[in-house]
């Protein structure tokens, strides 16, 4: 298989200080922590709540996607099982592989900045989700197609994010000029 080819691969990079590394990486990653953080920061500072609103809206349509729907759907056995691999220097993950959830929130809270013109975040960010998801093989705990998986479905939480927020501004904005006309 093609994809543990792959990972074995990565495994000849490995040193202990880039183990290091990827862990920590990876877990900046758990829970999509570092979003919801981000995400919350962003809601509290007045200028920049449009922001943390497309963010929550994303990481909430990436959940949905990911954690309720695909992964259970697809229910893809992890790539340390299916090539007996035990030299894991993370704790076992305990749901399915695909798609990669810390792939999918990093990549839906990168395309909430795009969507929300934050261009010079968005790119630090997206440098951060790249690092990430390339963690995520390093520590084999996802083949390649879940990372794939997962960035597809985070780009897609983002945009559709970008899009409900502007759908509501729209009707945020008809609903106030309608007010404003009745008013006079």
């Amino acid at each position: 298989m093609w994809e543990i080819e792959v990972l074995d691969a990565l495994q000849n990079i490995h040193t202990p200080w880039l183990d290091k590394i990827m862990v920590a990486i990876t877990s900046l990653g758990n829970a999509g922590i570092l979003w919801i953080v981000m995400a919350a920061v962003l809601l509290i500072i007045p200028r920049t709540r449009k922001v943390g609103i497309c963010m929550a809206i994303a990481l909430v349509l990436d959940l949905l996607m990911t954690n309720c729907l695909l992964k259970n759907l697809v229910a893809r056995t992890r790539p340390y099982d299916v090539a007996n691999f035990t030299d894991l220097i993370v704790k076992k993950p305990k749901d399915y592989s695909f798609p990669s959830g810390h792939t999918a929130a990093s990549f839906a809270a990168v395309t909430a900045l795009f969507m929300s013109r934050k261009k010079l975040l968005g790119a630090i960010s997206c440098v951060i989700a790249i690092l990430i998801a390339f963690s995520r093989m390093y520590l084999y705990v996802h083949f390649p197609t879940d990372i794939i998986g997962g960035i597809v479905v985070g780009v897609a939480a983002g945009v559709a994010a970008g899009f409900i927020l502007r759908a509501i501004d729209k009707k945020l904005a008809a609903k106030a000029a309608g007010t404003d006309i009745e008013n006079h």
